[in-house]
């Protein structure tokens, strides 16, 4: 005769506990077993037989049984582990950040993986680990551009109080160039990639055929755009285009003209003493980037240039305008929403996170 199994034995609280677990969709599979385990040696079935129904070890059944016995509910959870000890802590991370701050090794321009690896005599993906964990990529890149304009703050100050609270019956107008528009031609359309997708493509090669050069002013309070092209970009034509701007706007308010400080913008004194409402603001050095109408430049770049295949400067300048035409339909003012200006922007990363 085979022996018959203990009868386990458990209060009306672990029973509803057990059947809660066993019925509920979210808790933890392990517990679902280990429930199923207790309630089937309540049942009185033996353990060979629950381990065949559950598709596990008897020596499973007999550990969960054992543990219930001697704990109850709170036996069926794991125990507190301490884990594998940390082979790279806090001092491998300090080794990783201080390699980064010394010169690569010869003949790399910059650090990667494997060479910091070797440096700090890890496996790379100890160190892969480490910079992700600080968010540091060696692969990618960005630019800065830092000021050095020693009247930075008083014209910074300047053209952001135009924008945000402009003089009372003036109008403030953003004026700069696009020089050297290219008049490119190659083939364009639609090409099947080799993973299937569908993307715009272009023929590398291609033909010039000239470039143009585009003036522009945004009007900051409306967002309406006027442009001129030409061919060169002179004081002439400079002068030439800020007549026209200034034939159409009225000539009993004030005109803020916000530009950057290139060449043909400065000296101008002649003509504005024949303007008496016009007020230049010239934006700090290397920093165009607070010129409004740089955002609109932009647009227009990818909008109507970007891709696109022009014959001649006829077709370019065509294209141009028809932008500026659509463009203008609907033009909106730009809303300033930078909180902070700045001059310099370039901090040592890796020295602010060994500190």
């Amino acid at each position: 005769m085979p022996k018959k199994a203990p009868v386990l034995t458990c209060t009306e609280e672990d029973r509803a506990t057990l059947d809660r677990w066993i019925r509920s969709r979210t808790i933890e599979a392990r517990l679902v077993e280990r429930a199923k385990i207790i309630m089937k040696c309540i049942q009185g079935q033996r353990v060979l037989q629950i381990a065949k129904d559950l598709k596990i070890r008897p020596n499973t059944v007999i550990d969960w049984r054992r543990r219930f016995q001697r704990g109850g509910i709170a036996g069926l959870h794991d125990l507190p582990r301490s884990g594998k000890p940390p082979i790279y802590g806090q001092e491998f991370r300090d080794k990783v950040l201080e390699t980064l701050e010394q010169a690569p090794p010869a003949g790399q321009a910059v650090w990667d993986g494997p060479a910091v690896a070797e440096q700090t005599g890890a496996s790379v993906h100890a160190v892969w680990r480490v910079l992700r964990k600080e968010g540091i990529c060696l692969s990618r890149q960005r630019s800065w551009c830092v000021s050095t304009d020693p009247e930075f703050v008083a014209k910074a100050a300047d053209i952001v109080g135009l924008y945000l609270n402009p003089p009372e019956n003036a109008l403030v107008i953003s004026i700069d160039e696009k020089p050297s528009i290219q008049a490119l031609e190659r083939a364009t359309g639609y090409v099947e990639t080799d993973s299937g997708k569908i993307v715009r493509g272009y023929r590398s090669t291609y033909k010039r055929h000239g470039t143009l050069n585009l003036f522009a002013a945004l009007e900051i309070a409306t967002g309406a755009i006027r442009t001129q092209t030409t061919e060169y970009k002179r004081r002439v034509e400079f002068l030439e285009f800020m007549d026209s701007v200034v034939a159409e706007l009225p000539e009993d308010k004030e005109i803020h003209v916000i530009m950057d400080n290139y060449c043909i913008h400065k000296k101008n004194q002649v003509w504005l003493s024949q303007h008496k409402n016009v007020f230049f603001h010239y934006t700090p050095t290397s920093a165009s980037w607070l010129n409004q109408v740089e955002i609109w430049f932009g647009i227009m770049s990818r909008k109507a240039l970007r891709g696109a295949s022009f014959k001649n400067t006829e077709e370019l300048r065509k294209a141009i305008e028809a932008f500026v035409n659509a463009y203008s339909k609907t033009a909106k003012p730009f809303v300033w929403k930078k909180r902070d200006v700045v001059g310099s922007q370039l901090r040592n990363t890796i020295a602010n996170l060994r500190n």
